[in-house]
């Protein structure tokens, strides 16, 4: 079933029901003409309490354009610039959509790229990230959601592979939607927007018989044994296309309301009838054709140690700290980034770290405020 005309976003019908087949010939556009920076990964599997995460480095993030130096102070006697907003105005090239008055939000590549034809849907006029997301925001996340779903077997891309020969390749498949808010969640732009990432090319480096198991974590986590194998709680929704707008901000509300009940722990806090203004935790949010899911964060990361020399131990005091290991939305997904060779080699010689971060980024089982468990669905 897709979303009724009358709940559909003010995104062009058209641009909808051609949304993959857009999305990857402007990233294909955008990588050529080099307004895109795209960086390859390496990726291994690990294996968390049973539930696979896949672990990812790009040696080219090194050398990503970094944001300024902070001012002297003379500078700081000047008057301030306003700060950059990547989503007023942004290049022709990365746009997929046009933005016009009669839209709330439109379509836009990302700039930096690790997974290929990662896009993102903002706000035409400036929202808060840090405020709670409204029905225009969910509703339109989800119609390039369904969007992707109808064209999996709708349409069918044709190319040739190295011999020559003709092959079929589905253009459509699911998206995994993400938001990002509040300062431990891994937000980094004021400007409102949701982050949308092909699933078949989350896939990209995986091998294509399946034996590594990793999937996109967000719609395991509708299953309580799945949710109580992780380190940190999470809070999960089935949805579906005939809930509309509404009915995904009345999931999405009741969901953010047991994360900060979990991080908060009041009853009150969990009953709160808040429904506009700013958020009063950091979480990050994911959404699928089938599920909604809010994990409320702690902290953004933790430090990546050397692996153990004989006889250390596990110590953390007595090993060399050689970086920091930081998630975003994407932890729903089962997915981290890092960007140096030594965290990498680190990661691997000792994957028991991985789950060791992830155990701090959260609100744990065992010490959560108040009582509260989470551990069912609304």
């Amino acid at each position: 079933m897709s979303l009724p005309p009358s709940d559909m976003p003010p995104l062009c019908f058209k641009v909808l029901a051609n949304l993959p087949e857009l999305v990857r010939t402007t990233f294909s556009k955008a990588r050529a003409s080099g307004d895109v920076n795209f960086y390859p990964t390496k990726v291994a599997v690990f294996d968390v309490n049973s539930v696979p995460f896949q672990l990812r480095f790009a040696p080219s993030l090194a050398n990503k354009p970094k944001n300024p130096p902070h001012s002297s102070s003379s500078e700081q006697s000047l008057p301030k610039k306003a700060p950059f907003d990547p989503f007023d105005n942004p290049p022709a090239p990365l746009l997929i959509t046009t933005p016009s008055a009669l839209d709330s939000h439109f379509l836009v590549l990302n700039k930096f790229a690790i997974v290929p034809e990662h896009f993102i849907l903002a706000t035409r006029a400036f929202a808060p990230q840090t405020h709670l997301l409204d029905a225009a925001d969910l509703r339109a996340a989800y119609a390039c959601i369904d969007a992707y779903h109808r064209a999996k077997n709708n349409n069918v891309h044709k190319k040739k592979d190295d011999n020559g020969e003709i092959i079929r390749e589905d253009t459509g498949g699911e998206l995994f939607v993400f938001f990002n808010s509040g300062p431990a969640s891994g937000a980094s732009q004021p400007h409102r927007h949701l982050q949308l990432l092909p699933v078949q090319r989350m896939r990209d480096g995986l091998p294509d018989d399946g034996g590594h198991g990793w999937d996109v974590l967000a719609n395991a986590l509708l299953d309580k044994s799945t949710r109580e194998r992780l380190p940190f709680q999470t809070f999960a929704e089935r949805i579906d296309p005939a809930l509309g707008a509404d009915g995904l901000r009345t999931v999405y509300l009741a969901l953010y309301r047991l994360a900060c009940g979990a991080v908060l722990g009041t009853a009150a806090e969990r009953t709160s009838q808040q429904e506009e203004g700013e958020a009063r935790i950091s979480y990050n949010l994911a959404m699928t054709r089938d599920s909604m899911v809010i994990v409320p964060r702690a902290t953004e990361g933790g430090d990546v140690f050397a692996p153990p020399a004989s006889g250390d131990g596990d110590n953390n005091a007595e090993r060399e700290k050689v970086g920091q290991l930081a998630f975003n939305g994407t932890l729903l997904a089962g997915t981290a980034l890092v960007k140096s060779q030594v965290e990498w080699d680190a990661l691997r010689q000792d994957p028991g770290q991985l789950a060791a971060v992830l155990g701090r980024i959260g609100v744990p089982w065992e010490t959560a405020p108040g009582g509260t468990q989470g551990r069912g669905k609304i």
